[in-house]
C-alpha cells in the first residue's frame, strides 16, 4: 500500500478528510504527467457526479426557487472554475503531484486542472468515507460560494441570447479563433458576433469559459 506525503495526509485532515485508502487518495492527486499509469481522471469522473448531486439536494432543502433558477446556481457552483476558485482557497496546488515539465508549463495555476482535482478529491473521499461525510465536507468548503451570489445573475451567454432575439438580430455565433500552450494549461481564444451589430473576443483555459466571457465583453460593449 502506498502511503501519503505527512504534509499532504496533514493537510487533507485539516481540511475533514480522513483518508483510509491512501492509494485512493494518492490517485485523486496525481497528474498524468507524474505517472501515466496512475492519474486523477476517473476519480475526477465520480467526483463530478457526487458534488452535482450534493449540491443539487442542498439547493433543493434551503433554496424555494423554481427549476430554471436552481439550475442555473447549480451549473455556476459546480462549474469548473468555481471548482478551481475553491482549489486555490484550500492551497490545493502544492498538494499535486505532476511532472516537472507540467509545472514548468504552469499546470498548478490551471484552472482545468485545479478544477479537476478538486473533483477527485471528492471522488476518493466518496470511495473512502461515504457520501454523507463528504456533503458535509462539501456545505463547509463551499459555504461562501453557496452563500453568496455564485450563478444568481445570469449567465453571459443565456443574456446576450435574450438580447439578440429581443432586438430581432440572429443568433449569437461562436468561433474559436486561436488554441495555444499544451494540453493542460491550454488557452482557447473565442470570438461571438451578432450579424449586423458587431462582435467580441475573450480568452480563457477552457472554451466554455472563453465562450462566456466573450459574451460578457460583446454585452459590455454593444447590450
Amino acid at each position: 500500500m502506498s502511503t501519503l506525503d505527512p504534509e499532504t495526509l496533514a493537510w487533507l485532515n485539516k481540511l475533514g478528510f480522513e483518508p483510509q485508502d491512501h492509494d485512493l487518495w494518492l490517485a485523486a492527486l496525481t497528474h498524468g504527467s507524474h505517472d501515466a499509469d496512475v492519474d486523477y481522471e476517473r476519480l475526477e469522473f465520480l467526483g463530478d457526479r457526487v458534488l452535482g448531486l450534493c449540491m443539487a439536494d442542498w439547493l433543493y432543502r434551503h433554496n424555494n426557487a423554481p427549476e430554471g433558477k436552481l439550475s442555473q446556481r447549480l451549473n455556476a457552483l459546480v462549474s469548473r472554475e468555481t471548482c478551481a476558485r475553491i482549489a486555490r482557497k484550500i492551497e490545493l496546488g502544492e498538494h499535486i503531484r505532476m511532472g516537472k515539465q507540467a509545472r514548468d508549463d504552469g499546470g498548478l495555476e490551471s484552472t482545468n486542472i485545479l478544477g479537476d482535482v478538486v473533483e477527485a478529491m471528492l471522488g476518493a473521499g466518496f470511495l473512502d468515507c461515504g457520501f454523507e461525510p463528504i456533503c458535509e465536507l462539501v456545505h463547509e468548503i463551499w459555504s461562501d460560494e453557496f452563500n453568496g451570489d455564485t450563478g444568481e445573475a445570469k449567465h453571459p451567454k443565456s443574456a446576450l441570447q435574450e438580447w439578440a432575439a429581443g432586438n430581432q438580430r440572429k443568433p449569437p455565433m461562436y468561433e474559436v479563433i486561436d488554441r495555444s500552450g499544451p494540453d493542460h494549461a491550454a488557452q482557447f481564444t473565442v470570438k461571438v458576433s451578432v450579424h449586423k451589430v458587431g462582435e467580441a473576443q475573450a480568452t480563457a483555459s477552457n472554451k466554455q469559459e472563453a465562450e462566456k466571457r466573450a459574451a460578457k465583453a460583446f454585452m459590455e460593449r454593444f447590450g
